[in-house]
C-alpha cells in the first residue's frame, strides 16, 4: 500500500519535469518572432523570387508532358511542374492540384500577382473539383499570362493566356505561395 503514493509521486513529478522542458518561454518566441521578420534573407527572398523563379519556369518550355511525374529528364504533369519549380527555390508546396485548393493565400483573380499560382478545374468544367494547376507569368491589363505543363495541344510546358481555348471557364482560383 505504500508503493501507491511513491508510485503516484513519482509519476506526477516525472510529468512536470518533462513538461517543463518542452514549454518555450513566451519572450523567447517573441524574439525569434522579431528576428525572423528583421531578417533581410527573408525580405530579398520575398522581392526577387518571382522574377527569378519565372526564369527557372521558362528554362523548360518545351519539356514534354508527363502524367504523374516531376521530373525534367521524363516530363512534367501540371502540379509536377509547379512542385518542381517552387521546390527549387526552398517552397514546401503540394503535389497534387487538388492541394493547392486549400495551401497559400486564396486571392481574387483582380489582385493575382506574378508568381501566383492559378487553379482550374480539370477537363470537366461542371466539376467545380481542381484539376490543372499553373504559375502566372504576366498580368497586363486583363490578360493573364501562365506558363504550366499542358496535356492539351501544345503537349508539355508552355505559355498559355487565361482567354485561350476554356481556361477562363474552367477558372477557379488565385492561390499566392511567395
Amino acid at each position: 500500500m505504500k508503493r501507491l503514493p511513491i508510485l503516484f509521486y513519482f509519476l506526477f513529478f516525472s510529468a512536470f519535469a518533462a513538461k517543463s522542458q518542452t514549454t518555450v518561454p513566451v519572450q523567447y518566441q517573441q524574439l525569434v518572432s522579431k528576428l525572423t521578420e528583421q531578417n533581410p534573407v527573408n525580405q530579398t527572398k520575398k522581392i526577387e523570387s518571382p522574377n527569378r523563379l519565372l526564369d527557372f519556369a521558362k528554362s523548360m518550355l518545351g519539356i514534354r508532358y508527363r502524367s504523374a511525374s516531376s521530373s525534367p529528364s521524363r516530363g512534367f504533369d501540371c502540379s509536377g511542374f509547379v512542385n518542381y519549380v517552387f521546390s527549387n527555390f526552398g517552397f514546401k508546396v503540394p503535389r497534387s492540384s487538388r492541394e493547392f485548393a486549400t495551401s497559400g493565400e486564396a486571392k481574387k483573380l483582380e489582385d493575382a500577382k506574378i508568381g501566383d499560382v492559378i487553379l482550374f478545374t480539370g477537363t470537366n468544367s461542371r466539376s467545380r473539383t481542381p484539376g490543372h494547376v499553373g504559375i502566372i507569368y504576366s498580368i497586363n491589363g486583363d490578360e493573364v499570362k501562365f506558363i504550366h505543363s499542358s496535356s492539351g495541344n501544345a503537349k508539355g510546358v508552355t505559355i498559355s493566356s487565361l482567354d485561350e481555348g476554356f481556361y477562363k471557364k474552367r477558372f477557379l482560383k488565385v492561390v499566392s505561395i511567395l
